[in-house]
């Protein structure tokens, strides 16, 4: 018999095109896992809604290009399974039962939480959904019974949280004991295997723009304008590379170049194969003998030859949306008999199932 792959999950909220971040972060490794594992890929539109419930026709549209991108990077609906949260009501169910599980001040220690009220401005001013979604979260992973998750390091915090639900469950209604180890949850009659994270190779990639005002580099993210989408063109590209934050004391006598804490370098060491070049180009670098517009010129080339594959994939998706959707309609169908059986066995283990 066919050894049964184990299962792994992993999604975003539609905010917008994916870039390099997202690259780095987690979608390389589920574009590369997909061989190994049984993939659930989820578009989280109802969690999009938490900070733009106001904008509906731009949540409807940036979860079409979500799904463009993820099918231009390397998702396979062959050995994958893409799907939407809206259309999943066993989530939406799996959530108000383990919100059951969840103190408000354990959400509230969530210190992504806390980044993502200060970092959006939100003060007091935000939806019970907003505070519910690390709830809802833990819904999405767990009604596929998921093990793995690959996520970016912002992401552990709300898988954490899911740990915790599922080893309240399994210990509450299936009987595991407090002392199991997490790998045996399953083995020793829970329901929700314990799932770990699997993080990118870069945990926090730096954007392209200058640092915060303590001087500390800012992630890559679209509301800053600081990212490098995977969609750009070759003259995007170019344009947003000359134009990244270096090194602003280079070529001084006492200091010729600053590698360290530098975007330039760090785009080279993340994105660059050649590493020889790169670290025979930052010996130079510190020496003062290359300037910033040829290491630029370089990483252009490097980031060309990345993205230009996946933008061309994509402007083919672009004129056939019919696809798209029904790509998203067949894994959403999928997805649905997954969480609905979950949803049976989790009511079951509850006794809150009746007929």
């Amino acid at each position: 018999m066919e050894k049964k792959k184990p299962r792994l999950l992993s999604g975003d909220t539609p905010t917008g095109r994916l870039h390099l971040g997202h690259w780095v972060g987690s979608v390389e490794n589920r574009v590369l896992m997909q061989e190994d594992y049984d993939c659930y890929f989820l578009i989280a539109n109802v969690q999009a809604f938490t900070t733009r419930m106001e904008k509906p026709a731009e949540v409807h549209q940036n979860v079409m290009d979500l799904m463009m991108d993820y099918l231009a990077v390397g998702i396979d609906p062959a050995r994958s399974t893409l799907f939407l949260q809206s259309d999943i009501a066993a989530i939406a169910e799996l959530t108000i039962f383990f919100s059951m599980l969840v103190s408000y001040p354990r959400v509230m220690r969530n210190p992504t939480i806390k980044d993502e009220i200060r970092d959006k401005g939100l003060g007091d001013n935000y939806p019970f959904g907003f505070l519910l979604y690390p709830v809802n979260q833990a819904a999405d992973i767990l009604a596929f019974r998921s093990e793995i998750i690959p996520v970016g390091e912002d992401q552990i915090p709300h898988l954490e949280l899911t740990r915790e639900v599922a080893r309240r469950f399994n210990q509450l209604y299936c009987h595991v004991d407090t002392h199991t180890d997490d790998a045996d949850y399953v083995k020793k009659g829970g329901l929700f295997p314990i799932p770990a994270h699997k993080l990118g190779r870069s945990r926090r990639l730096v954007g392209i723009g200058s640092p915060a005002p303590d001087g500390n580099l800012l992630k890559m993210s679209k509301s800053l304008n600081n990212a490098i989408f995977l969609s750009d063109d070759p003259d995007a590209i170019k344009k947003k590379v000359m134009a990244m934050y270096t090194d602003p004391n280079r070529l001084k006598a006492t200091d010729p170049g600053k590698v360290e804490n530098n975007p330039l370098w760090i785009f080279h060491e993340t994105f660059n194969p050649d590493k020889a070049w790169v670290a025979q180009a930052e010996e130079r670098y510190r020496e003062g003998t290359i300037g910033d517009v040829e290491c630029k010129r370089q990483l252009i080339d490097v980031l060309v030859n990345l993205i230009e594959p996946i933008r061309t994939r994509r402007l083919q998706l672009e004129q056939d949306p019919h696809y798209v959707i029904s790509v998203l309609k067949e894994g959403t169908a999928r997805a649905n008999e997954e969480a609905n059986h979950t949803l049976i066995l989790a009511k079951e283990a509850m006794r809150q199932r009746y007929f």
